[in-house]
């Protein structure tokens, strides 16, 4: 049993303090608003991108938020193993110690836990894994993964939860989602027993995690079942696993369905533009993904006309920006062919420019996207990009990675 309401005394139906939705677009689900944190504001919809080991890998701080962002992810497994929570104690939390002056979601690391597949063991009290460093054996559980946080000085904390793959049997992904609503339990009260006499506005945001595999009934189960507990905000996990987009959207459908509207809507591991402008036209108001700028290391960035890939010989000699309409500082100081020279040579420079290049595009339309929810113009603008904007197949996808390999060989980079 709950003994502590944790958040701010609300009846369900009215606006949190720490929530305020400006606008919502009259044909879709999607709405413009503000998050309010104990480190400053988030604009949503949102895009955090993801500083798994307090670093968004290549950019500074200062970089990061030139890009338009207002809060990035950092990972609960990852920081627990390297450099450990005396370490970033010590340091003042993970803001001071990596300079970021913004807010910080931490995940619980159960996604990549579940990664882990034979390295891992699943109880009732929590998971046992071995550590992809060096195997040593680790444990969290529910109540540790909230201890792990609130160390770390996470401004929004996500609670332990399990999640299974795309094709699991209908038997797990029931279990999971149970599971996954009894460590909830656990999660707040231990959430309580540590932040229950900090005052709201001062105090980290704890979310609850909905799964229920890929079963619309169940999704929107578990959903409400986040309805009448004391949380400050509602993710959508267990997407983006493997499952086709049909299937996605079916689900975070009927996720959305049972989800109470007054509190923020995060989905999680979802970044590709095509899919931000689904989600919010969906009801999300925020998203995270390593998608934009892991491909960017790679050589894909991002245009309104779909991704290109940089390395192709097509840009050996193209001298005009890999992005004409774009403002960032890769697009207006670098050539698209000093791009591909940088990239075929495996120039440290190529990985730090793709980066910030994909995640001002990013960026750019998340701020296009609220714009355009509070002019009234959402639809008109999502048909307009989707008509426009080619999502990345397979098959070419597949072809970058070849290449790319084929690169790291010439090298001699491995």
């Amino acid at each position: 049993m709950i003994e502590r309401d944790i958040a701010a005394p609300h009846v369900r139906g009215e606006q949190p303090h720490h929530f305020e939705i400006l606008a919502t677009d009259p044909v879709t689900r999607a709405r413009v608003g503000i998050l309010r944190t104990r480190r400053g504001e988030v604009r949503t919809p949102a895009f955090m991108p993801v500083g798994t080991q307090a670093s968004v890998k290549s950019l500074t701080p200062d970089e990061v938020r030139a890009s338009g962002t207002d809060i990035i992810l950092a990972n609960t497994y990852h920081l627990m193993l390297r450099p450990g929570l005396a370490v970033l104690e010590a340091a003042g939390g993970i803001q001071r110690f990596m300079a970021w002056d913004g807010p910080v979601l931490t995940d619980s690391g159960g996604f990549q836990v579940f990664s882990l597949a034979q390295r891992r063991e699943v109880s009732e009290e929590g998971v046992t894994f071995r550590s992809h460093l060096d195997g040593s054996r680790w444990e969290l559980t529910p109540e540790s993964a909230i201890d792990l946080q609130l160390g770390f000085g996470s401004d929004i904390i996500m609670p332990l939860d399990e999640l299974v793959g795309y094709g699991s049997d209908d038997a797990a992904q029931a279990a999971a989602m149970e599971r996954t609503h009894r460590w909830l339990r656990r999660a707040i009260q231990r959430f309580a027993e540590r932040q229950g006499d900090v005052a709201p506005a001062s105090r980290p945001l704890l979310f609850g995690i909905a799964q229920g595999g890929f079963d619309p009934a169940r999704r929107r189960e578990s959903a409400s079942f986040l309805r009448d507990l004391p949380l400050d905000g509602s993710a959508i996990g267990g997407l983006s696993v493997g499952e086709p987009k049909e299937v996605m959207a079916e689900m975070l459908d009927a996720s959305i369905d049972g989800l109470p509207p007054e509190r923020p809507r995060y989905l999680m591991g979802v970044g590709s533009p095509e899919d931000l402008w689904r989600g919010v036209a969906a009801g999300v108001d925020m998203f995270d993904c390593v998608h934009p700028t892991r491909v960017a290391r790679r050589g894909a960035l991002f245009t309104p006309d779909g991704r290109v890939d940089v390395t192709a010989s097509r840009f050996r000699t193209h001298f005009g920006p890999v992005d004409e309409t774009c403002t960032c500082p890769t697009c207006t100081t670098f050539s698209a062919a000093y791009l591909h020279h940088l990239f075929r040579a495996r120039e440290l420079l190529a990985y730090r420019l793709g980066t910030i290049h994909n995640l001002w595009f990013i960026q750019r339309e998340m701020a296009r996207i609220r714009d355009a929810i509070a002019r009234g113009t959402f639809v008109e603008e999502m048909r307009a990009f989707l008509d426009r904007y080619r999502p990345a197949d397979s098959g070419a996808a597949a072809l970058q990675r070849q290449r790319n390999r084929g690169l790291r060989a010439e090298a001699g980079t491995g």
